[in-house]
């Protein structure tokens, strides 16, 4: 899959080289170009382990299938051929996308239409989508089209296919990297792999310990221009890990700053102060969503919204030119602990 949008990226932190002759297990990784963006896989090698060039092998055939079914920045692929398909049209689908079209409506219920997979038309609209051509605040007119095909409600199963009843385009990037990340999880582990850390355009998942006993830490990045730097370590056995952020993707017009991220209820970009949230779930999928909700909501909404639902997340908002910070009650519980490590 090929996004023109470029995730948040969380940096991910080996704290050590462990290669010495002392450990019978070494950490071995790999990676490569996927999604527009890049993915990196580190995991402990022991005897018996599957070859390094085996796990690339299975893991570059899962991100191929998975581009051929969901990119919205290639013609052949099966999301595309929907998408260009009239009002009333059925099409036969892979489990995959079928199962990614209810999770998404299962969010879009549960945020109030803050997360919408039909968003593809606004993105085009805004200049930030697979078929934008210039990004440029459009007219009430333009906007009032676009909206006329865009809402899940649109959108159904029947059967094995997918059907439409108007002309929406379903966009899964607010949930994909998240799902690659699940089924690159599953596959390592039906091949013996217990300890690894993934990671895919940012979106990213960790369990077991290193050959040196010491558990997978990730440093979540400040939202800062020009540079990345680690705001805050956190020690991961078993969750996964999505941030979304508007502080990367934009455009300037008469002074004002547009956002690349969408409010599907209004039809354009968020205006609130909220720079990054991070969610950490069992999940990558529900997190990758989760992240994107939050960050549609807002700061004040969101945290009351994840506070409700026992999500952990943790909050980066911009107060004039200085950022704070803010986390769930699930997120301290969850981190606390480990932190001391």
């Amino acid at each position: 899959m090929n996004c023109a949008v470029l995730r948040p990226v969380i940096a991910v932190s080996l704290l050590a080289a462990l290669t010495g002759c002392w450990f019978s297990e070494r950490v071995e990784e790999f990676g490569g170009p996927t999604m527009g963006s890049t993915y990196s896989i580190k995991y402990v090698h022991s005897q018996g382990s599957p070859s390094r060039d085996l796990l690339k092998s299975e893991t570059d055939a899962i991100l191929a299938e998975i581009d051929k079914q969901l990119s919205t920045y290639r013609d052949d692929s099966l999301i595309a051929q929907f998408n260009q398909a009239p009002a009333g049209s059925c099409q036969a689908m892979p489990s995959a996308v079928l199962e990614l079209i209810e999770q998404g409506r299962v969010l879009n219920e549960l945020s109030q239409g803050a997360l919408d997979l039909t968003l593809e038309p606004l993105l085009n609209l805004w200049g930030f989508g697979p078929q934008a051509r210039v990004e440029k605040v459009p007219t009430p007119e333009q906007l009032a089209s676009a909206r006329e095909r865009v809402g899940m409600q649109h959108v159904r199963r029947d059967g094995e296919q997918l059907c439409k009843d108007a002309a929406v385009q379903v966009d899964f990037n607010s949930i994909a990297a998240g799902y690659a990340v699940e089924r690159v999880v599953q596959r390592l582990t039906e091949l013996g792999v217990s300890s690894y850390l993934v990671e895919i355009t940012g979106e990213l998942k960790a369990a077991g310990k290193k050959p040196d006993d010491q558990p997978w830490r990730i440093g979540l990045e400040a939202p800062r221009e020009g540079e990345r730097v680690a705001q805050r370590v956190l020690v991961l056995d078993g969750y996964g890990v999505s941030t979304s952020g508007d502080y990367r993707n934009y455009f300037e017009e008469d002074g004002r700053r547009y956002s690349h991220t969408l409010d599907p209820r209004t039809g354009a970009p968020i205006t609130h102060t909220l720079a990054s949230v991070t969610v950490v779930d069992k999940s990558t999928l529900r997190a990758d969503g989760l992240s994107t909700v939050l960050m549609v909501m807002g700061t004040e909404r969101g945290v009351a919204f994840a506070e409700r639902l026992g999500i952990a997340a943790f909050f980066v908002t911009r107060d004039g030119d200085a950022f704070v910070t803010q986390t769930t009650q699930a997120f301290e519980q969850l981190f606390a602990a480990g932190e001391e490590q």
